[in-house]
Formats: structure tokens, sequence, C-alpha cells
């Protein structure tokens, strides 16, 4: 009896983790907005996230680094500091005082529109505390993507269902498994082609300021987002 009673505790808190909400954000910036579902794959990035959201830590912050047909990244406390932020200075030293600890996930790679986390060159790979990109990408061919598995990748390989992602919808598969993935764009991701093309300067820091404003989304809207949403809306898109 016991153990029937144990088994259903465990099927009850399996079932409640599988229905897990969804968390949605959306970021605004003159180039329009987008707007991304975190992963509740990666607990600790997401809560992170929604903690320096409801605190308004990205309001006023600009995207300081874009490299077009790869990323846009941003979240810097500095680049809203005019003492800290003068015109052609580079950005992308400031943070707020901690890390978070590296969450990979096999299944969580480098696509197209995909959400995550900057870090300094530490040999744990946590991430920074508030900094993140997104992903841009270009699509890859297979003789591309085995000489990156031979060079950047130092022979690890791409799972198959990956590559063929890589090759459709694109991405930056040399960042996987070094950078955690923590959520994706599932709408808006014109709003990041747009950015990544901007004139910039020598540091990448682009010449007009592109700042944003960054918002959770209400459990009403995030309730009609699931209704409507695959559960991997870009793995489908072409």
């Amino acid at each position: 009896m016991k153990k029937v009673f144990a088994l259903c505790l465990l099927f009850i808190a399996f079932n409640s983790f599988a229905k897990r909400p969804n968390y949605y954000v959306r970021i605004k910036t003159t180039y329009g907005e987008c707007i991304i579902r975190l992963y509740n794959e990666t607990p600790l990035h997401r809560d992170n996230f929604i903690k320096l959201i409801k605190k308004g830590h990205y309001n006023g912050t600009l995207f300081h680094r874009v490299i077009q047909n790869f990323m846009i990244q941003g979240g810097d406390p500095d680049s809203r500091n005019p003492a800290k932020n003068k015109p052609g200075m580079e950005l992308g030293n400031g943070d707020v005082g901690y890390t978070v600890p590296a969450e990979f996930r096999d299944s969580l790679f480098h696509k197209r529109g995909v959400l995550a986390a900057a870090r300094d060159d530490l040999p744990s790979k946590a991430s920074s505390g508030c900094q993140f990109y997104i992903i841009e990408g270009k699509r890859f061919t297979d003789e591309e993507l085995d000489k990156l598995i031979q060079t950047r990748l130092k022979g690890r390989q791409i799972p198959a269902s990956q590559r063929e992602v890589y090759k459709s919808v694109g991405g930056s598969p040399h960042l996987d498994q070094n950078y955690t993935v923590y959520g994706e764009v599932v709408s808006g991701l014109d709003m990041v082609d747009l950015i990544a093309a901007v004139k910039k300067d020598k540091n990448d820091r682009p010449l007009a300021d592109v700042a944003m404003t960054v918002s959770l989304l209400k459990k009403r809207e995030r309730r009609q987002l699931d209704k409507i949403l695959p559960p991997n809306p870009l793995k489908a898109e072409r």
C-alpha cells in the first residue's frame, strides 16, 4: 500500500513539473519588439531573468554589441549610466555582482532565435548575472558543419536532428555546450535581424544607441500563447 501511495505522489509530482506554465518576455526597441519563451529546463537562468525583469534592470539598457549573421548582445547595466557610457566607448564589462551556474542541456542548442547567457572566460562556464544575447545566426551546409566539428568543436559531433536545424533554420553551433541557452524568440525575429544589421563602430557597438524595455507577459497572455504555439516553434520554421 505504501509503495502504491509513493508511486502516486511521484506521478503527481512528475505531472506538476510537466505541466509547469511557460513564462514569456517582451523586449521592445525602436526596431520593433519580440516575444521570448523562457525554458523550464533551465530554471536557474529562467528565475534570475524574471527577477531582474521585475526589478526593471533591463529597462533603458542597450544592445551594445551586434554582429550580423551571429548575435545581438545586451543587458550591461553600465550602458544606461552616462558616466560610464560615452559615445564610442566599449561596453560589456558591467554586471550585477554574481554569476549563474551553467545549465547545459543536450536538447538546447544555438539555433536561430535562441536566448542565451553571456559570460566571462571562467573554467566553470558560469553565466553573467545579467548580460544576454539573441542568436541571429546563419544557415550551414553539411561541409561547413563537418569542418566546424574538426576545428572549433574539436571533434564533438552535432546530433543529426540539430544538424538539420542548422542547415534549414540556421544558428551558431560553435557556441553549443559552452554558453547556457535558456529561451527562444517565438515572435518578432525581424527585430533581431534589423538590430544585427545596424551600422556600428570598431567595438561592434551600434553608432545610434538601441535601448530596450523588457517586461514579463501576464498570465492571461501566457496561456493564450501556450494554446497557439507548438512545443518547439523554431524547429519547424523555414
